[in-house]
């Protein structure tokens, strides 16, 4: 574990810890972290993002699933930057429980990524996420992700 993280954590550093790419990465700062524990990040929502044109054109709306992919990116942030990592790393999203929407996400919001890494066995991680605009809860879920450990 490091303890020589510079927060915020831009961009530029998170794409060179996740795989993911436009149109799907998801985390555009890490700005709270406690190494091992818990994340906060955000993502802001601009009209622009793809996934509008037909999620809804006359009502854009952002995906409940990209919600939960923007809270499971955030979980796997966590862990590599606890470890001081690098580099690029995989972690799959397993299993989703108990996912919630309450409030929609749309054009001009900046979604706030709250996860707390519940537990870690080997290559899995077990997380609690809740996502809110403007200090209102939006969506939370439990994540389980895998680390990919052949790379």
């Amino acid at each position: 574990m490091t303890s020589d993280i510079q927060l915020p954590v831009n961009i530029d550093h998170i794409r060179r810890l996740l795989p993911h790419r436009y149109p799907f990465l998801l985390v555009d700062r890490v700005v709270e972290l406690d190494p091992l524990k818990r994340i906060l990040a955000y993502k802001n929502v601009s009209q622009n993002e793809p996934f509008f044109n037909g999620h809804f054109p006359d009502r854009p709306i952002m995906p409940g699933v990209l919600i939960i992919e923007a809270l499971a990116q955030a979980g796997g942030l966590i862990i590599l930057l606890s470890r001081g990592e690098q580099e690029v790393h995989k972690f799959y999203m397993a299993k989703v429980e108990s996912a919630r929407f309450s409030q929609m996400v749309i054009p001009g919001d900046r979604l706030d990524l709250e996860v707390t890494l519940k537990r870690q066995i080997r290559n899995v991680a077990f997380y609690h996420g809740v996502a809110s605009v403007d200090g209102v809860e939006v969506a939370s879920a439990e994540v389980v992700c895998a680390e990919d450990t052949t790379v």
